[in-house]
């Protein structure tokens, strides 16, 4: 490939969903997902990769460079040639490919689903946006509002991607705050029915071209609502109201001021909507009201999940351009012919500190990629299995590794775009490479559907905190049993004493965490909050390379090709890599987490 091409690396997909996940045998067990084997997993993520690279990837540079237009009219238009390319998404299935069939959807697994996506997110991150949104607003409604004619018409609309969605929750002066939300809702006559009146910031996909109408799904506050998110109720807001036909009418008065110029993700639009401010705004009651944050968070969680592959789709589209460009870009000499001024320019790829920098992005990618696989894996289990027991532990996973995917994922993802672009050099620097655009496109990952300090308090003060440590408790259960499995293969003995260290010193912060907490020192412990997720993601992808050089090494026990010989071989390189690089700064986080600084607390420390 090109140092300009997108591509997706196909053969670690098949690897971790076949070799490592096994999900055919580890799902077909369950009705659900019996008539699911190998061949066709394979052709729905071969059909999405081959959409993904040769149809969305050429739209990317294109809607970066143009963006999107607002009329000041509250209309807002996508670049030209991403009408053409919704279309071929939308009519072949995809927005409904994890979706119950009776809506309109394959019902296909969610690991399979996120292989999919994994392709097509990073073939343009801002065209995914639309796509992400109309399928969560679906699943919302679907799992939520099926049992009204509004709600499953919408979501059956959406699912065929001939309506957009979205979530209106960010409101002036509020920011993360939701509960300082003021929007408001008041009954009309009708019963479930209200109109509202507000304001909503930030909002994206909040008007576009790509479908002929769109769901918006509003948290507000109904009379008399008690203060902070317990008041919030969730309504379905649409842009043009609609009969039980789907049959369009008159437009809703909920309608774009402004739309904002912003570092990345130009072709996504990102959009101030007011609501009720020129005329009469309906809404429909989702759910019980003053239960609206918490049927919102089916939406957040799932876009929290999102958030994360975006910066992995964005890393592993960098990473992939880099290898390339390294292979291709000759400059200076092997070290091997240092002083021999006739020496030939050798690819860059031969110089021992861009080899350093391509395998510190490559262990992370596949690390972050075998994670969220595997927490949508867990996700089909819990949906899927008929004992509660098993059930419950599946989602006890996904919710602890929820904010690790949302917020290291996007976090180390900006990082290894930002490497990526140093193995181009001054080249990388500019837009006749991909590369710059990844970087400004994958920041926003760790921004937006909650920041990832607020991601790090959920994991610390909620997550870990859930039933005494129950899911911590039974994540540690998990991997140790990898350790057990790896003992005895010598070739893996570095990178299991490194982990059992780091994972150590991930069990030790946790306890001294828990204390502070328990002497009521919160601020302290929230403190580290942050740099404690850092070390839990460390660790948590320490267990899944591991758990890959464990499969790889007995894959190389047998007779094997050429190509997937250096495959294998490479898993178990990454995995001591990854033993020697990162795990260590696991170790040394835990001792920075203990050490009981306070310093940034001190009240004069920034008063000069």
């Amino acid at each position: 490939m090109s140092a300009t091409d997108y591509s997706v690396d196909l053969r670690d997909i098949r690897f971790i969903l076949h070799e490592q996940l096994k999900v055919t045998e580890t799902l077909g067990r369950f009705e659900r997902f019996a008539d699911f084997d190998a061949g066709m997993v394979d052709q729905m993520v071969e059909e999405a990769v081959k959409i993904a690279t040769e149809a969305i990837a050429p739209t990317n540079k294109i809607g970066d460079r143009e963006g999107v237009k607002f009329d000041g009219e509250g209309n807002v238009t996508t670049p030209e040639s991403f009408k053409p390319v919704w279309k071929l998404v939308a009519e072949g299935g995809w927005l409904a490919l994890t979706a119950d069939p009776e809506l309109g959807g394959m019902g296909a697994p969610q690991a399979v689903g996120t292989a999919a996506a994994d392709a097509m997110t990073g073939a343009n991150v801002s065209f995914a946006t639309y796509w992400e949104l109309a399928r969560g607003a679906a699943n919302l409604l679907a799992a939520h509002s099926a049992d009204t004619w509004w709600g499953r018409l919408a979501a059956e609309k959406l699912y065929a991607g001939e309506w957009g969605g979205t979530m209106c929750l960010t409101e002036p002066g509020a920011g993360s705050d939701v509960g300082a939300n003021r929007t408001r809702a008041t009954p009309t006559e009708e019963p479930g029915v209200y109109t509202l009146q507000g304001e909503k910031i930030f909002i994206t996909g909040g008007d576009h071209d790509l479908t002929e109408n769109i769901i918006h799904l509003v948290l507000a506050r109904t009379p008399d609502a008690p203060a902070g998110t317990h008041g919030l109720s969730l309504f379905m807001v649409p842009k043009f109201l609609f009969d039980e036909n789907g049959e369009l009418g008159e437009r809703n008065d909920i309608v774009v001021e402004s739309i904002e110029e912003k570092m990345g993700i130009h072709a996504s639009a990102t959009t101030t909507l007011s609501i009720g401010g020129r005329g009469t705004c309906k809404g429909w009651l989702i759910g019980e009201e003053f239960e609206g944050i918490k049927v919102m968070f089916h939406m957040m969680n799932e876009a929290r999940i999102g958030v994360g592959l975006q910066g992995i789709a964005g890393a592993s589209a960098a990473y992939r351009n880099a290898v390339a460009y390294a292979k291709e870009r000759l400059q200076g000499s092997d070290l091997d012919d240092i002083g021999d001024d006739e020496a030939p320019s050798v690819p860059i790829i031969r110089h021992p500190d861009v080899r350093r920098m391509l395998l510190w992005q490559k262990v992370l990618v596949d690390g972050m990629r075998s994670l969220i696989y595997d927490t949508a894996c867990q996700m089909d289990i819990a949906a899927a299995s008929d004992d509660p027991a098993a059930a419950s532990e599946a989602m006890g996973f996904v919710e602890l590794m929820t904010p690790i995917l949302k917020a290291f994922c996007s976090d180390k993802g900006f990082e290894c775009t930002v490497q990526a672009m140093q193995v181009f050099g001054g080249y990388g620097y500019t837009a006749e490479y991909p590369v710059e655009q990844h970087v400004r496109d994958t920041k926003i990952s760790s921004i937006y559907e909650g920041t990832n300090g607020i991601q790090a308090m959920d994991l610390l003060g909620r997550k870990m905190r859930r039933g005494n440590g129950v899911l911590f408790m039974s994540w540690l259960n998990r991997v140790n049993a990898e350790v057990d499995r790896c003992a005895g293969i010598e070739e893996l003995a570095p990178v299991v004493a490194a982990f059992e260290k780091a994972r150590d010193a991930l069990g030790g912060a946790a306890m001294h965490l828990g204390a502070l907490a328990m002497q009521g020192q919160l601020k302290a412990a929230m403190l580290q909050a942050t740099p404690f997720l850092e070390l839990f993601g460390y660790v948590a992808l320490g267990h899944q390379h591991l758990w890959q050089a464990r499969v790889a090494h007995e894959a190389l026990q047998g007779e094997v090709s050429d190509s997937d010989r250096k495959f294998y071989r490479a898993k178990v390189l990454g995995a001591r890599f990854y033993a020697a690089e990162f795990l260590p700064k696991a170790v040394a986080i835990g001792k920075s987490i203990r050490s009981g600084d306070l310093s940034c607390m001190d009240e004069d420390l920034f008063e000069t």
